[in-house]
């Protein structure tokens, strides 16, 4: 359950910054911002937070850190390939860049949360009632 929660945060994290920066400022329909949001919530969580950050060794702000330019990364390149399917006559590199840009400050936040209310064992092991004795 705790993942349904967290993919529901990540897009409207991802739909509201592409809603301000695709519909907003580069004209995108709302109709084709909201499936770019959908392609990319999926994707970056599955890649960027279930392959990349979660499955990484060390400290929280290593992995932080090799997560959100992993998650910046991912998002440019699926806008910018998205972008010149659905809406070519828009600026798709710099549409692409800037909401990259935007949404890597807004993952390194959303990890701190997946660490702390969706990756956390302890967390899971305290709440599960067999082991409240």
């Amino acid at each position: 359950m705790e993942h349904i929660k967290a993919i529901a945060i990540k897009f409207v994290m991802i739909a509201v910054v592409l809603g301000i920066i695709l519909t907003g400022i580069f004209g995108v329909e709302v109709s084709d911002m909201l499936i770019v949001s959908v392609v990319l919530t999926l994707g970056a969580y599955v890649l960027g937070d279930l392959m990349v950050f979660k499955r990484m060794n060390g400290e929280q702000k290593k992995r932080n850190t090799v997560a959100t330019l992993a998650d910046a990364g991912l998002a440019f390149v699926i806008l910018w390939f998205m972008g010149i399917a659905m809406f070519p006559d828009q600026n798709v590199v710099l549409a692409s860049l800037v909401s990259a840009v935007v949404l890597a400050a807004g993952e390194w936040f959303f990890h701190k949360y997946l660490d702390h209310s969706v990756f956390n064992e302890n967390r899971l092991y305290h709440s599960n009632p067999v082991h409240n004795n």
